[in-house]
This record gives C-alpha cells, sequence and structure tokens, in this order.
C-alpha cells in the first residue's frame, strides 16, 4: 500500500477515512465511492472483530490487542478520597518492527 503521506502532508497531523479513500482512489483508480466503500469495509470488519473479543493483526503494520483490566481503587486527587473503578476491557495497540523502524526514520 501506498504512504498516506508521500501522495499529501497533513496539515493536521491526523490521517482520516476520507485521506484513506483518497490513497485508495490514487493508487489502485477505483472510483471515490468504491474507495471509501473499501475502506468502510475494512474498519467494520476489524469493529466487528475486536467486538466479538478477537485482536486484530496488520502485518507489516501492528495489532490491536483487547485486556481485559481488573476492578481497583483508585484515588481523587484533588481530595485524596478512594473510589473503585469498575472492570473493563481497553483497546491497546502495539505497533510492528516494521512500524517502528519507520516511525524512528522518519518514513
Amino acid at each position: 500500500m501506498a504512504d498516506a503521506g508521500a501522495i499529501r502532508k497533513l496539515e493536521v497531523g491526523t490521517l482520516t477515512r476520507a485521506d484513506l479513500s483518497d490513497v485508495v482512489h490514487r493508487e489502485i483508480g477505483l472510483s471515490r465511492a468504491e474507495s471509501a466503500n473499501i475502506v468502510e469495509r475494512i474498519l467494520s470488519h476489524m469493529c466487528s472483530a475486536l467486538s466479538e473479543g478477537q485482536n486484530v493483526k496488520i502485518s507489516g503494520f501492528g495489532s490491536f490487542i483487547l485486556r481485559d483490566k481488573g476492578e481497583r481503587v483508585g484515588r481523587n486527587p484533588k481530595t485524596g478520597v478512594e473510589v473503585p473503578i469498575a472492570p473493563r476491557r481497553v483497546l491497546t495497540f502495539r505497533a510492528s518492527q516494521i512500524t517502528r523502524e519507520r516511525i524512528v526514520n522518519g518514513g
């Protein structure tokens, strides 16, 4: 897949769905509607897998990993009052070695 940064430098620093579909449109040559549909379908499949408790691994990019955190006691920093924090499921991302190297080397 093409490097989105090589096609258009982002002023805000955020890569959006529209940016992704624009890359698909330019690199593959599909219509803008088809490109947007592909991006939406990929994101939808990823969200579905995560909501079903599956981890998502994209080779050469990284892994989206679900973790279950247990209940714990937190503290209000202003008052010092202890407050229970409910158990929850959190999503973490672990970049692949390739992605980490590209980030460190600037592209």
